[in-house]
């Protein structure tokens, strides 16, 4: 793994330390895909823009942008430290850290998931189930005996966790579930998400002998797959507004784009947490837009 002073200008801790490692064991690249949600949801579940910054929805977005993290991560690691030996993201020069055990990180790992459940007493039923709904997809993804990583389409579908938080944090202020349809679209969305991120695992994978819908489709029909899924994201969103329609449209032509330059996965990879960000800020500005404007 390079120096961190190399990928974040020398401000994050180094990885040699019990912190910086805890740090980027978290996946820092992609803390927007959980905490991200939550600001999406607090946009769209608020009835006025004085709800953004209530003490739940600090809270929220604070839980789900490392806590969460470490959970989610912590737990993938612990289960895949066999497989992760021959994983070049996580080699010596690679963007990620290799799992070094011990009973701290574990513990550590148990406490952030067991800190999700001091929102219950503030949250609606709705808000308490999706709640759940991500801990125990968190856990499932990774942990045995279910592992649904390793069985093709339903480690797909059940990354359906990444819009979990939108759901809690749109229900804390809101008191309901947002659409059928949006969380559907979503749920779609977070499916190519999760399929396109593992086509760069697709030769380690299967070189420890592990199924994945990546490593039964292959390449180029793993791409199509995941292009399927966005356009039926954008549909979907498109049916409850057809400014959503457009915002998730990029992520199609995101790999029509790859797939026109012949861009190496493996790079596109690294670019995927700037296409999120866009496309959740778009998404913010415009529910800030509606109930300041509207």
């Amino acid at each position: 793994m390079t120096d961190v002073s190399d990928r974040l200008s020398g401000l994050a801790p180094s990885e040699q330390t019990f912190v910086g490692y805890l740090f980027w064991l978290s996946r820092p690249r992609f803390w927007l895909y959980l905490a991200g949600p939550v600001v999406v949801g607090v946009a769209y579940g608020a009835s006025s823009t004085a709800e953004y910054f209530t003490p739940l929805s600090v809270a929220l977005f604070a839980y789900f942008l490392v806590p969460a993290n470490i959970f989610l991560y912590g737990i993938n690691d612990i289960f895949d430290a066999d497989v992760d030996e021959d994983n070049p993201k996580k080699s010596d020069d690679g963007k990620e850290v290799q799992y070094r055990g011990g009973r701290a990180v574990t513990v550590l790992v148990v406490l952030s998931a067991l800190a999700a459940f001091a929102f219950v007493p503030a949250l609606p039923a709705v808000g308490v189930a999706a709640l759940a709904g991500f801990l125990v997809l968190g856990a499932t993804y990774s942990a045995p005996p279910l592992r649904f990583k390793t069985t093709p389409v339903l480690d797909s579908i059940s990354n359906g966790l990444y819009i979990m938080p939108g759901l809690v944090a749109y229900a804390a202020l809101a008191g309901t579930l947002p659409p059928a349809l949006v969380v559907a679209g979503g749920w779609l969305w977070t499916m190519g998400m999760h399929t396109f991120s593992a086509i760069p695992d697709i030769e380690p994978d299967q070189a420890a002998g592990i199924q994945t819908t990546a490593t039964v489709l292959g390449h180029d029909r793993t791409l199509a797959y995941c292009a399927g899924c966005w356009l039926a994201a954008a549909v979907l969103m498109g049916l409850v507004h057809p400014g959503f329609a457009v915002v998730f449209a990029i992520y199609p032509l995101f790999i029509a784009g790859i797939a026109v330059a012949s861009v190496d996965i493996d790079r596109a990879y690294w670019w995927f947490p700037v296409l999120n960000t866009i496309a959740g800020a778009a998404l913010t500005m415009a529910a800030i837009w509606r109930l300041t404007y509207a």
